[in-house]
């Protein structure tokens, strides 16, 4: 009955007298500038607390209390650290899957050293050569990979800030951020990697890192150790645009908030990493020739200089197939390194900003 009641109530008020309400004025029809000025006193009011409690005019958390932004005075320190933990996390822990890479780059490998994949690569070097066989040059990647990456992480945090008002969420800024902070990287770490994949060939001739390093520069000199620099960066600048895009527009999907998330971070990583690699994979394969100067290819004969004719050589010893020498073994180290590396990084970032926020 009560049910039948309110039907009743609603069906008459729904026609004539709903039609009468909506001609009744609207308050914004009136002249009511005490209201306004009211209403806009407390959204400055709200606007006013809201950024004393660390947030900006859009919602985002201003940089004293987001660790995405620090002040001024720690910035750099805590970068530089940051940087270098990343850096020799990322090189260390997939060397034995970057020696592999190397080894399946050769345009001309030895019978003993044709792998079908990482796996069987890595059980036919463990096999064949011990378990050092897939750690030779880590020494050098250890030393040279923590300065390398402090300078690269510093440097492309400020870029971002410089370029951008609103760091981490202009792709632009970012992209332009991780090319710059890619020259300063590769200048220092271009070195380490002509010795550290010198020593990764099977048969290497190089006893050790510092056997490696004064044989090099006794024969071959300085330029050796920049042989590949220009090809590095041909490299890197495409790959560190796609990598720090992928990344950040991760992070503005996954974790919007830019607060610190671990499983934000290996995912971002995980995708920029692979990403970034199978798309520059024909580079990696004309700087690990530039790099190596394989015997089997040179026979002797001037060595191999310039991208363009490492290019030239590639496609005439393995076609367009040979550019691409190593693709899997190159995507499976930088899928979890790159993982590795953002997820060290932001640690430490978290670590150093909360506990040291003065560093």
């Amino acid at each position: 009955m009560e049910k039948t009641s309110s039907l009743t109530r609603v069906a008459e008020f729904s026609s004539p007298k709903l039609e009468a309400l909506k001609k009744l004025p609207r308050i914004s029809d009136y002249e009511l500038p005490s209201l306004r000025q009211r209403i806009s006193e407390m959204d400055n009011n709200d606007a006013a607390e809201e950024t004393s409690r660390g947030y900006d005019s859009a919602g985002h958390l201003n940089d004293y209390d987001d660790y995405e932004a620090l002040p001024e005075s720690s910035t750099l320190t805590t970068h530089l650290i940051a940087g270098a933990f990343a850096g020799m996390a990322e090189h260390c822990v997939m060397y034995p899957v970057d020696s592999v890479k190397t080894r399946m780059q050769c345009m001309k490998p030895s019978p003993n050293a044709i792998y079908k994949n990482v796996f069987n690569g890595l059980t036919t070097i463990i096999r064949n050569e011990g378990a050092n066989g897939t750690m030779r040059g880590i020494n050098a990647v250890a030393l040279g990979a923590g300065p390398a990456h402090a300078l690269y992480f510093a440097c492309y945090e400020k870029m971002k800030k410089v370029l951008s008002t609103n760091p981490g969420r202009n792709p632009l800024a970012n992209a332009v951020a991780g090319c710059l902070a890619t020259v300063v990287h590769d200048a220092a770490m271009n070195p380490v990697e002509v010795i550290k994949q010198r020593m990764q060939m099977y048969n290497s001739p190089y006893k050790n890192v510092t056997d490696c390093f004064r044989r090099v520069l006794r024969t071959e000199g300085t330029s050796a150790f920049y042989r590949s620099y220009t090809t590095q960066l041909t490299m890197n600048i495409p790959f560190q645009t796609v990598h720090f895009v992928t990344y950040e527009l991760g992070q503005e999907y996954l974790n919007s908030e830019r607060r610190y998330n671990p499983k934000t971070h290996v995912v971002s990583g995980a995708a920029a990493g692979a990403i970034a690699a199978a798309i520059t994979t024909p580079l990696d394969v004309c700087k690990t020739l530039l790099n190596t100067q394989e015997q089997g290819v040179t026979h002797g004969r001037r060595s191999i200089n310039g991208m363009l004719h490492a290019f030239r050589t590639i496609y005439d010893l393995g076609g367009i197939r040979g550019y691409f020498k190593g693709i899997g073994a190159r995507v499976v180290f930088q899928m979890p390194a790159t993982a590795l590396s953002w997820s060290v990084y932001e640690f430490f970032k978290y670590f150093l900003t909360n506990q040291w926020p003065n560093t």
